[in-house]
């Protein structure tokens, strides 16, 4: 018998992958739930729908992810990211439910410059997102039974608006486009990370309580990421490095957000994890 699943935010790129590769896992029956249909925000919205079936686990999808909205988003982003992780968390614990959360490099600061581990314990959020986001995970070690945190950096997919999609629209739009080099990280592909969330449900006890790092392998800067999706697309629009400061973005970003991933590869027995290169060049091909 299939065990119940609820994804949250199961409209977004996560959710979506989710949706895609449900069938390789016929162990599992997904619910999916957007904000329409669950109220993550509501105690009395979720205490309801987790009481219509017997659900085994939680996949939090559901965040607000507009990270430069959301210096000036900052009440919606907190009941987002810190407080429906918190109402998730206390009402799977009340029914022996298992929490998976999807969180990010942006609590860290990324002044470090080498690849940062889930046992490192120096977060130190710089934008609003990566500060609501800390407090969800906060608040998941507080109050759910059984969780594991992935944090996760640099998602793009096929579905919904992403990096890869905005630099095919703008190659195609201009002759030329400037990408910020100094801010350094890993590519997470969308599906390569939903393969990740179905292999952590089949190692959920009700001891469990993890916090885990996934990217796809390899290391680039935004430039370089650019560079490469104009290369693989055919697109004649020449890619010019600036520095961050020269991009002034309203949220600040991590310049080193690549992520240690061996505790991961050590929880689920991975021998290895796609790297990015391969995993955009598959992407590419689906779009």
């Amino acid at each position: 018998m299939s065990k119940n699943v609820l994804i949250t935010g199961g409209n977004g790129q996560l959710g979506s992958a989710l949706k895609s590769i449900e069938n390789n896992f016929p162990n599992y029956c997904l619910t999916f739930t957007d904000f329409d249909t669950l109220d993550v925000t509501n105690q009395g919205d979720i205490s309801k729908f987790l009481d219509k079936k017997d659900f085994f686990a939680i996949v939090n999808c559901a965040a607000y992810t507009q990270v430069d909205k959301a210096e000036e988003d900052e009440v919606l982003a907190q009941r987002l990211n810190g407080e429906a992780p918190k109402l998730l968390s206390i009402e799977a614990k009340k029914r022996n439910i298992h929490l998976i959360h999807i969180s990010t490099d942006y609590v860290f600061d990324g002044t470090k410059n080498t690849p940062i581990s889930p046992l490192d314990n120096t977060t130190n959020p710089k934008s609003v997102y990566g500060k609501t986001k800390l407090e969800g995970e906060e608040n998941i070690k507080l109050f759910a039974q059984s969780y594991i945190i992935i944090r996760t950096a640099w998602l793009y997919s096929q579905w919904g608006g992403n990096f890869l999609k905005t630099m095919i629209r703008l190659g195609k739009e201009k002759d030329s486009i400037n990408v910020v080099y100094d801010q350094v990280g890993s590519p997470s592909l969308a599906e390569d990370l939903a393969f990740v969330i179905m292999l952590c449900l089949d190692r959920m006890t009700i001891s469990t309580k993890e916090v885990l790092h996934f990217t796809n392998e390899g290391v680039c800067s935004w430039y370089d990421f650019a560079r490469k999706i104009m290369e693989l697309k055919n697109l004649n629009c020449k890619v010019f490095p600036i520095l961050s400061k020269e991009f002034n973005a309203p949220a600040p970003r991590p310049s080193y957000s690549v992520l240690d991933k061996q505790p991961l590869k050590d929880f689920l027995q991975l021998e290895e994890i796609p790297h990015w290169e391969e995993s955009l060049k598959k992407c590419i091909k689906n779009l």
